[in-house]
């Protein structure tokens, strides 16, 4: 799912999410020839009545407002804060990326099954019902999942790997079994939004449909491919979803300036992989696979969901692939910065299997130990 116009999300110059990563990223992948390997499409923007999908009437009315006047922004629902500064178009812009993110979600839905589509731009999982949060002002990858809820689904699990918590989605659908919400993050003890802690499972009958993986900050690869693999693949056994949806932040590097894990572009590729095989065994390969977070907006984040979009298009790029002499030109003329050469951090991706045993010492095991404790006996499903 592209459109340039997603780019006009755009919350000013000295803001972290700079809408050149999304330009870049779509210029990696068009250097790789991968958009002659996907159907690319365009959806219009989300209207009212999607968007009260999950958000409340007063919201939209006052994203509308601010958007045609900037000025007015007060803090109030969020808008005109530091995180979220109010910018003229903010409305359209936002409901646009909604906008491909519930098409693809149509789109996987009508389709055979084994269809995977991506929206990039995608995975603003911080939006609330109520309010802007965390750079999000519509939640796309809430709105999709809705959407599918609407149209007759009766399973749709969600995984988020971005470094924060996805609060948003999960605040969405806590009381709704039909949904199963994973969230992989950074301790909410050391990262915004505070949230995501292992007692977080669900409300009400959906008890034990979110499930919260906090790690400590500083996991590098082995730990955060671990705790993934010790957590995620079972869950998604069990619960066996029409409808997989992924989140894949690239501010789980080490290179990242807002967050605190030390994972490569390589485990973020395996990650990627992963998810797709877990489409392929549990949900008859139907996979929305969304972007997110990610602020080295340049070294790591076009790299980073390339790959995604290599592995959604079954071509996927060999990490050992030189980027291409336009992208890096392209790289320059847009940021004065220079470009990475390989699509790869050079480094090895290897991790102790969770059905090796586990040490009770371990930080990282403590916290998969926290997870299965908490969730597992909610679903029924052995610790």
């Amino acid at each position: 799912m592209w459109d340039e116009a997603v780019t006009r999300y755009d919350f000013g110059p000295s803001h972290p999410m700079d809408p050149v990563r999304l330009a870049l990223t779509m210029g990696l992948v068009r250097a790789f020839g991968l958009d002659r390997e996907m159907e690319v499409r365009a959806a219009p923007a989300a209207g009212d009545s999607t968007l009260r999908l999950v958000h409340r009437e007063d919201y939209v009315d006052a994203v509308r407002e601010v958007s045609a006047d900037p000025g007015v922004a007060d803090g109030s629902y969020g808008l005109g804060t530091t995180d979220d500064p109010a910018f003229h178009g903010m409305h359209e812009a936002s409901a646009l990326i909604a906008g491909q993110s519930v098409a693809a979600a149509e789109a996987l839905w009508h389709g055979e099954p084994g269809g995977h589509a991506v929206n990039f731009a995608g995975g603003l999982h911080h939006a609330m019902p109520g309010g802007a949060a965390g750079f999000c002002v519509y939640n796309d990858a809430a709105l999709a999942i809705a959407r599918l809820l609407e149209l007759g689904a009766e399973r749709v699990a969600y995984v988020d790997v971005d470094v924060h918590h996805g609060d948003g989605v999960q605040a969405a659908f806590w009381d709704d079994p039909r949904v199963l919400t994973v969230s992989v993050h950074e301790h909410p003890r050391t990262l915004f939004p505070q949230t995501g802690w292992p007692e977080e499972t669900g409300g009400g009958a959906a008890e034990g449909s979110a499930v919260n993986l906090a790690l400590p900050a500083g996991t590098g690869d082995e730990g955060w491919l671990r705790a993934f693999h010790a957590v995620v693949p079972e869950l998604l056994e069990d619960f066996r979803p029409q409808v997989l949806v992924t989140q894949h932040g690239a501010d789980t590097h080490f290179e990242d300036p807002l967050a605190h894990l030390a994972v490569s572009l390589d485990a973020q590729r395996e990650v990627q992989e992963a998810c797709h095989r877990l489409a392929h065994a549990y949900a008859d390969g139907r996979w929305l696979a969304l972007g997110g977070g990610g602020y080295a907006v340049v070294d790591v984040v076009p790299r980073s969901w390339t790959h995604l979009v290599g592995i959604a298009a079954h071509r996927p790029v060999d990490p050992a692939a030189e980027v291409p002499r336009e992208w890096r030109d392209e790289v320059y003329a847009r940021t004065r910065q220079l470009a990475p050469a390989r699509m790869t951090d050079g480094r090895t991706v290897e991790w102790r299997d969770w059905e090796e045993g586990y040490d009770p010492a371990d930080r990282i095991d403590q916290a998969v130990l926290a997870t299965r404790r908490a969730a597992f006996p909610l679903r029924g499903m052995l610790t």
